[in-house]
């Protein structure tokens, strides 16, 4: 069997990566991205081959549009070519337009579903949409999917980005570490988010001088700014990293609610959301007691005062139980592309 990959995101590189592993065994399998920063360095860094297809529009509605556009131009010529029998992507709006434009069944994966101008532009035109339980099928049929087309599995999907992390920590740190992501703010879903990051970090960089206060953008724009104001007082993370690697080094972990925070939570790190995004994966760690949702400034600085000083046992148990409770989503996946006799796991 014939299978194309779109693979547009970090989050989505390392989500797909041991089902692309698998699949390659016995499928043809063609993975297809974007000229985005952290994609490309992070493709590199996890040795994955993938052709590059048009750019990242950037925060610019027009730029946007255009990228996409010209993107699709470009994918529709490549695909055409490898004739593809199936389409995996995570609600590519690019994949969604080429696989309906020349017939080809599409599976999507998405915890997003707050994510709206992709679920417009996607949903109503993919096959089989594939979600974590926890996410009400009605957060997607109101974009046009039939409910009988949603398929759920009991995982949430940093889950699998945390079981394919094997990286160990380091046997001795003589010094603590805590470590904040930067939020996405190019998306379109973040366009009109006010942002505290800074003021955060200037909060926990003044209260804990003693521990190495590591910041991780995404942006080179991000960058910029955080040297502008920081200077030497954080350390910035300038190359692109595997987040867990950098995880297995960190004793407190903050973030803006995104799939570092969930990967933060399962692997039993103390975990604080500044909720920059909303969603429904961040609500079930919140209820299972993985994360922390606070948004303002001295009272982050509180809680990571308390998690420092606190016997974290309880909370790594409680993650080791969860993660162990979820299933691989390849296994949903195999189910719903199976089609024909050529395709074996």
């Amino acid at each position: 069997m014939r299978i194309w990959f779109d693979i547009l995101t970090p989050k989505q590189i390392l989500f797909f990566e041991p089902m692309i592993k698998e699949l390659q065994k016995h499928n043809t399998v063609l993975c297809t991205s974007r000229n985005y920063r952290e994609v490309v360095a992070l493709a590199k860094l996890r040795k994955m081959k993938i052709q590059f297809v048009g750019r990242h529009g950037g925060s610019s509605k027009s730029e946007k549009l255009a990228a996409s556009l010209n993107r699709t131009s470009m994918l529709s010529k490549k695909i055409l070519q490898f004739k593809p029998d199936a389409t995996v992507s995570f609600c590519s709006p690019e994949a969604a337009r080429v696989s309906f434009g020349l017939g080809i069944r599409h599976v999507a994966f998405c915890d997003s579903p707050h994510a709206d101008a992709v679920m417009r532009l996607s949903v109503p035109l993919i096959q089989k949409l594939l979600t974590p339980w926890i996410i009400p099928k009605g957060e997607f049929t109101k974009f046009g999917i039939k409910e009988k087309d949603i398929v759920q599995y009991r995982a949430v999907d940093a889950s699998v980005i945390v079981k394919g992390n094997t990286k160990k920590p380091r046997a001795k740190r003589m010094q603590k570490n805590i470590l904040v992501r930067v939020e996405e703010d190019q998306a379109a879903y973040a366009q009109n988010s006010k942002s505290r990051i800074l003021d955060i970090i200037d909060e926990i960089a003044k209260e804990f001088p003693n521990y190495t206060v590591m910041v991780l953008p995404r942006y080179g724009q991000q960058i910029a700014v955080l040297q502008k104001r920081f200077g030497n007082r954080i350390r910035i993370l300038r190359k692109v990293a595997v987040g867990g690697d950098l995880l297995h080094d960190t004793d407190v972990f903050v973030g803006s609610g995104g799939t570092m925070t969930a990967e933060s939570a399962l692997s039993g790190i103390p975990t604080i959301s500044y909720n920059a995004v909303p969603n429904l994966v961040q609500d079930y760690l919140v209820r299972k007691g993985l994360v922390i949702l606070e948004s303002d400034p001295k009272k982050i600085a509180h809680a990571i005062k308390k998690v420092l000083h606190s016997d974290n046992s309880a909370l790594r148990n409680n993650a080791k139980s969860t993660l162990a409770s979820m299933e691989d989503p390849l296994k949903k996946l195999i189910q719903v592309i199976k089609t024909g006799q050529h395709f074996r796991k």
